[in-house]
């Protein structure tokens, strides 16, 4: 079968330029392609601004005249900059992705024209499978007295493993400009907008620490590893200036480490290390993540979850720059800076007494509330885009959505029925699935209603599978009273398939008739509050009134362990 040829690239503003006759007596590189007679042009597809639409009508009417079967077609496209990363990727990513490749065409993608900026772009998308194109270039005549209009033009074989010195300098740009593609690429909340921003001011400006609150899903962990990029990108000034100048550093190692998967000593020694001998096991010494991080980053995930022993330990290697190893009466010497992210209102663990008031003052010097996807309904569009190029980069395909299919994903994805449980996880593993499932790497309206109903399933089962006795009560009342054929029975029915679920049998096997309806509505009353302390306020609402010291989370607390039961055990 005879493929047909396309080229696709910029129009040459300059080098393209030309309005008399002379023109045709030098080289301009889009012409040039049309005159080679060992490569025949069937599309050209050319990509300029409305500014430029006289020139782009020139070059049509010359392709014309040299190349009758050249098919001009014209893209316009918006750029304030062509110098800017951020907006030239944007552009051309869009362009892309509603381009429509013909697997019986052969694609060439022409870099000699447009701004440096635009040729690394190109390249990065070419690399990663989004453009199923080959390279050319186009250069002129060596001897340039000879006047030749045709030039000459090579392709460009993409075997990256030859081009490191090129991919360095590409993957140099892409992290000079992170800031800008962030802010640009991945949201249109104002709100995010501008938290972004001071986050980017903060990491370039302050070695303070910076806490990270959010739900989970929320992106803590990936946004602590571009703060840690932008840092070591920006290389900030170590000290103060001295008469040799000042001087630079490189910025240390990022350390990473989920608190939530700490509990007692283990908790100690993973953080602060330990010397041998120090307890049973320690074989050998260990230097702990703080003294990896010295120099560096630490970035501490679900920081609430540490135990108020090494919320301690961490206050004083934060204040002295200092800390003991299990074990060690020889203090170690650090200097890093923190991060810390938590799904945990820290405000109200300091009132419930879970969490260090002193430790939390050191850390709120910078804290970033992170907003829920639920929050940022208007980036689906743009966060499935990048889960797409994501995904399409990994596996070295180009996944895409008919029309119908992405329609139906998005009214779907931002309507009251998507809860987005697990955030932006959530996302990227439905997203996964979609992929994955997908035949011909086309995701069809079958494959979004399959993904629809595989979530809306994942999601009822954490708050309607268990039962509850409000939910069970609730179901009885007419009118906002309880229905007078819901007898005795019924309630105790309703609340033994409560403590079921949670009440050990032999707990169970002691609760009195009355206590158990009573400990299946504080059941329910936890599942429907976000935290202890706001059910123990909904409890204790008239008796806290008569306490000199209440503490509704403590109560609460108290009552829920004579049945062996914790609040995070309910929810």
């Amino acid at each position: 079968m005879t493929h047909k040829t396309a080229v696709i690239g910029f129009l040459g503003t300059t080098l393209d330029n030309g309005y008399n006759e002379r023109r045709w007596q030098r080289w301009r590189p889009t012409v040039s392609l049309c005159l080679h007679d060992d490569m025949l042009v069937d599309e050209l597809h050319l990509l300029y601004s409305k500014r430029d639409k006289q020139l782009f009508d020139i070059i049509v009417a010359d392709i014309a005249l040299v190349s009758p079967t050249t098919q001009v077609i014209g893209h316009d496209i918006q750029l304030e900059s062509p110098w800017d990363f951020a907006e030239v990727y944007a552009e051309l990513y869009d362009f892309v992705a509603d381009f429509a490749f013909n697997d019986d065409t052969q694609y060439l993608l022409h870099l000699t024209t447009g701004t440096h900026v635009a040729q690394i772009c190109w390249f990065l998308l070419v690399e990663a499978g989004f453009i199923p194109a080959d390279l050319i270039q186009t250069s002129p005549c060596p001897k340039p007295e000879q006047m030749d209009p045709q030039g000459r033009y090579q392709t460009i074989d993409l075997d990256v493993s030859r081009y490191d010195t090129l991919r360095e300098r590409f993957e140099a740009e892409k992290a000079q400009h992170w800031q800008t593609l962030q802010a640009n690429l991945i949201t249109q909340n104002a709100a995010y907008q501008q938290l972004i921003s001071d986050i980017e001011k903060v990491a370039t400006r302050s070695t303070a620490p910076i806490l990270l609150m959010g739900a989970t899903g929320a992106g803590k962990s990936q946004l602590a590893t571009q703060i840690y990029a932008l840092k070591k990108a920006s290389n900030p000034t170590k000290g103060t200036a001295k008469t040799t100048g000042q001087s630079k550093y490189t910025l240390g190692k990022f350390v990473e480490v989920n608190c939530a998967t700490l509990r007692g000593d283990v908790a100690m020694s993973v953080l602060f290390g330990h010397i041998k001998g120090a307890f049973t096991g320690a074989a050998s010494s260990r230097d702990g993540l703080l003294k990896s991080a010295d120099g560096g980053l630490l970035f501490l995930d679900e920081i609430g979850e540490l135990g108020l022993d090494e919320q301690a330990m961490l206050l004083t290697a934060l204040e002295e720059q200092r800390f003991y190893p299990v074990g060690s009466d020889t203090p170690v010497s650090v200097s890093f800076q923190l991060m810390a992210g938590t799904n945990k209102d820290l405000r109200q663990a300091v009132a419930d007494g879970e969490f260090r008031a002193d430790l939390f003052a050191r850390l709120n010097t910078w804290t970033f509330f992170l907003p829920s996807l639920k929050d940022r309904l208007e980036d689906l569009p743009a966060n499935i885009d990048y889960e797409l190029a994501r995904l399409g980069s990994e596996q070295q395909q180009q996944y895409r959505f008919e029309p119908a299919a992405r329609q139906r994903y998005e009214t779907f994805a931002t309507s009251l029925d998507a809860t987005w449980q697990g955030n932006f996880r959530d996302l990227t593993a439905s997203m996964t699935r979609l992929t994955t499932l997908a035949d011909s790497k086309v995701i069809r309206v079958a494959d979004v209603e399959a993904e629809i109903e595989r979530l809306c399933h994942l999601w009822a089962l954490p708050n309607n599978s268990a039962p509850s006795l409000q939910n069970s009560l609730s179901n009885k009342k007419v009118d906002g009273h309880f229905n007078t054929d819901f007898n005795t029975q019924q309630i105790e029915t309703a609340s033994d398939a409560v403590l079921e679920q949670y009440v050990e049998e032999s707990v169970l096997a002691t609760i009195d008739p009355f206590e158990a309806v009573q400990l299946a509505y504080v059941i329910g009353v936890c599942q429907q509050h976000k935290n202890q302390a706001a059910a123990g306020r909904y409890l204790y609402a008239n008796s806290r009134e008569q306490l000199k010291s209440p503490n509704d989370s403590d109560r609460l607390r108290k009552y829920l362990l004579k049945f062996n039961l914790k609040f995070d055990e309910l929810n």
